[in-house]
C-alpha cells in the first residue's frame, strides 16, 4: 500500500504544480504567492 500512497503523493504533488503553473502571475499575485513559490505550496498538499 506504501506503493499506492506514494504515486498518488506525487500525483497530488505534479497537478498541483501544473495547475498552478499554468495561472499568470497577477493570478498567482492575487493567491500571496509568486512563481518560485509554486513548488513549495504544491509540496504542503502531501
Amino acid at each position: 500500500m506504501n506503493l499506492i500512497r506514494n504515486y498518488r503523493n506525487w500525483r497530488r504533488y505534479r497537478d498541483t504544480v501544473n495547475e498552478l503553473s499554468r495561472l499568470s502571475n497577477r493570478e498567482l499575485n492575487d493567491l500571496g504567492i509568486n512563481r518560485a513559490d509554486i513548488t513549495a505550496v504544491a509540496n504542503k498538499t502531501l
